[in-house]
């Protein structure tokens, strides 16, 4: 590859100065010969084919068109993909692993900021945060000094459900604190358990002994519904169910009758369908803490996911490994 090879931007426009500010602009131009006024949002635009046709890297984000044969052919010349969001899955084609392109992901940089909300969800609602807010809401006081019983994160069971990217970044966020904690994934054997302190347990016994469940496993056929009406039967009076993955993972009309019977609570960051209908009960239910699919990177954090890919691209171009690069197989079973 040349020291400065042409690349091409292929994204929503509108995000192209969210994800790299004129410093990190400044220091990507330095890399590449790259025209930041040029972005594909459709690689059948004419004025993006000649850029297409000399492009040895392609710098991706959302809004990306997907990379398939008809693009490949329409660049010869390219070499690498370098993806300033999370999944590939969508974008890149299995003829571009035939290519043998080089394709990297800024999916550990996203993943901090849902391990971050997560970690904050779960220290909020181990103190009571939903019920104490609405008996506020409903007295309109309290009593200063007054211990809560049955509250607190001293101690308290935290169960991981999938030791994806991002559960893996909350088991070291809950690190420096007094939790226990437990890991479902099918993937893990005791040795690597080991390697991350976690307690390794089936689901079942998971959903059963843990204080507040946050779910990170990935959204695929297998996992569809892996939190159904049986799976949350299991889980005790005044369980925490936390959702940040994908809302398939969870059934939600299930999850609905448990939170209206008032047994159990729930976070979701993410719901199915999504956005809910406007009458969706859990926009309403008091033990229900619904946000908007905010847990990913949202403003100054899209900063970190441009940095990202100018780290790999400078890698690329002094030809060591990739920090963040994309394994074809692991894909597969990713989220």
């Amino acid at each position: 590859m040349p020291e400065r090879p042409l690349a091409l931007f292929a994204m929503s426009a509108e995000n192209l100065p969210k994800l790299f500010p004129p410093d990190a602009l400044a220091r990507l131009r330095a890399s590449v010969d790259i025209d930041p006024t040029l972005v594909a949002e459709d690689f059948h635009d004419p004025r993006v084919a000649g850029a297409l046709a000399r492009a040895e890297v392609l710098i991706t984000g959302w809004g990306s068109p997907a990379i398939d044969t008809g693009v490949l052919e329409a660049a010869p010349g390219l070499r690498a993909v370098l993806h300033s969001a999370g999944s590939v899955k969508s974008l890149i084609t299995p003829g571009c692993w035939e290519r043998g392109l080089v394709v990297s992901s800024a999916a550990d940089a996203n993943a901090l900021p849902v391990a971050e909300y997560t970690l904050g969800m779960i220290m909020l609602v181990g103190k009571g945060l939903l019920a104490a807010r609405e008996r506020y809401r409903a007295d309109r006081t309290f009593t200063l000094a007054e211990v809560i019983p049955g509250i607190g994160n001293y101690g308290r069971r935290i169960g991981i459900v999938g030791a994806s990217r991002i559960g893996r970044r909350v088991i070291e966020l809950l690190r420096p604190f007094d939790f226990r904690v437990a890991l479902a994934d099918p993937y893990v054997d005791a040795a690597e358990a080991a390697r991350l302190s976690v307690t390794l347990l089936d689901l079942d016994e998971l959903l059963r002994t843990s204080d507040i469940v946050t779910v990170h496993a990935p959204a695929t056929a297998e996992t569809r519904h892996l939190i159904g009406r049986r799976e949350l039967a299991l889980m005790e009076s005044g369980t925490v169910l936390v959702n940040t993955a994908r809302g398939s993972l969870v059934d939600t009309p299930a999850l609905v009758e448990e939170l209206r019977g008032g047994r159990i609570s729930a976070v979701l960051d993410v719901t199915d369908p999504e956005p809910l209908p406007p009458d969706s009960p859990l926009l309403d239910l008091p033990n229900a803490f619904v946000t908007p699919h905010i847990a990913g990177s949202q403003g100054n954090e899209l900063h970190r996911l441009g940095l990202c890919v100018i780290d790999e691209l400078e890698r690329l171009l002094r030809g060591v490994p990739l920090s963040h690069q994309v394994d074809r197989a692991e894909l597969e079973r990713a989220a």
